[in-house]
């Protein structure tokens, strides 16, 4: 199905995002492990809000998705991919990206990521070698926010390089104990060799 046309300016004007604890109150009986990401989980980490955030990530095993629909009703989703939204399920084998919708306002307030895994093991979309368990991906902040950690988050902004991502790298970087820094750029190596962060994250900059 071609789905419809969402310009970057529908998608400023839609999105209303929760907040990280908002979203963690609402799903406080979902089992399924499930874990804040992009931008925000890198705030989460550095213990500061340093830049406003247009939308909310969330990141949860693909088969797992079904408890997450369950934890928030009254809300529909649509899949978003290609700069087309589309009702849920369509094409949600092709595109990972999908945003609950208030069906009384239009407005936007969550982006959930179905994310391949094995089992109880998150597998990078990216790279299906790059893999680890959910207890060694997910950090929790003190009062129970769950976020992915700094080294994925980071992998995937690479991709992008927009100023925003580029201004968490020098941020978030010098947060990083030697083993992130060294994880992130055997990862990065792999995803994206030659990246001209490469070299920043050796000399800690």
């Amino acid at each position: 199905m071609p789905g419809r046309l969402l310009s970057p300016e529908e998608c400023d004007e839609l999105w209303s995002p929760w907040s990280p604890a908002e979203v963690t109150r609402r799903m406080s009986s979902v089992t399924t492990p499930w874990c804040v990401t992009a931008g925000w989980a890198l705030d989460l980490f550095t213990g500061g809000g340093a830049r406003a955030h247009a939308d909310l990530e969330i990141a949860v095993p693909r088969d797992g998705f079904g408890e997450i629909i369950a934890a928030l009703p009254g809300f529909e989703w649509d899949v978003v991919g290609d700069g087309r939204v589309r009702p849920f399920p369509q094409e949600a084998a092709v595109h990972h990206q999908t945003w609950l919708r208030d069906p009384a306002t239009g407005r936007y307030h969550l982006d959930v990521f179905r994310e391949p895994h094995i089992g109880d093991r998150w597998v990078c979309r990216r790279d299906p070698s790059i893999t680890l368990p959910y207890e060694e991906l997910i950090l929790r902040t003190g009062d129970g926010v769950p976020y992915v950690i700094p080294e994925v988050a980071l992998l995937f902004k690479a991709k992008a390089c927009r100023d925003k991502d580029e201004a968490d790298l020098r941020r978030v970087l010098p947060a990083m104990d030697p083993s992130r820094t060294s994880r992130l750029s055997e990862w990065l190596s792999r995803v994206h060799p030659g990246h001209s962060w490469l070299g920043r994250i050796a000399e800690g900059a």
